[in-house]
């Protein structure tokens, strides 16, 4: 095992519960967190950020709010929101039936879960909708100047964050990503980060 090129090392590690207990095991061992893709929906993200903080500040260490901490999004990038939300659905629709079996997308009731299993039930309950997670915040679609705009709200909110992730489903990826880092990226690098990345 080569020995990290850096030290201290970080350790990251999903947030899922966001209990009171995990932020304080996280807080103890110097845990950085991450909070999920589309987590937003349900106010989980801003329980996860005024969780997370109040913890560390339990072992007296100050964070703003946002640090230390990554947050995930799912997005879709094309010449309207309306476009992107369109072509974003189908993978959507896909994602949730993975992540709601897991209890991960906190928009889903059990009937809900238990009615995507059967393929004869699921048209008879309403499912919640690509266009609810956008609106909620937890999904970027649009042109990059929508997402900017998303993104530069969310930094507003969470001083203190500088990591995000995004993710896109992988018969787009590519391209998209591309796109996200030559169009999206920019707008929020400072003097520092702009230089290191040259």
């Amino acid at each position: 095992m080569p020995a990290p090129q850096r030290l201290p090392v970080e350790c990251w590690q999903p947030i899922q519960s966001g209990s009171e207990r995990a932020f304080d095991f996280m807080a103890k061992y110097g845990i950085s967190g991450v909070i999920g893709g589309g987590s937003a929906e349900g106010g989980a993200v801003e329980r996860h950020m005024l969780g997370f903080p109040a913890a560390n500040a339990r072992r007296g260490i100050s964070l703003e709010l946002g640090e230390r901490l990554a947050l995930g999004y799912q997005f879709q990038i094309a010449p309207s929101r309306e476009q992107a939300i369109g072509e974003a659905a189908p993978h959507h629709e896909e994602n949730m039936k993975m992540f709601g079996e897991l209890r991960l997308v906190r928009a889903l009731t059990d009937e809900q879960i238990a009615a995507m299993r059967d393929p004869r039930l699921a048209s008879t309950v309403k499912l919640p909708k690509i266009e609810d997670a956008v609106k909620a915040g937890g999904f970027l679609a649009g042109r990059p100047e929508d997402i900017i705009e998303q993104l530069k709200a969310v930094e507003k909110r969470y001083p203190g964050l500088d990591r995000v992730i995004c993710a896109t489903p992988l018969d787009v990826q590519l391209e998209d990503l591309d796109r996200f880092a030559k169009e999206v990226i920019p707008a929020f690098r400072d003097t520092r980060t702009a230089a290191a990345a040259q």
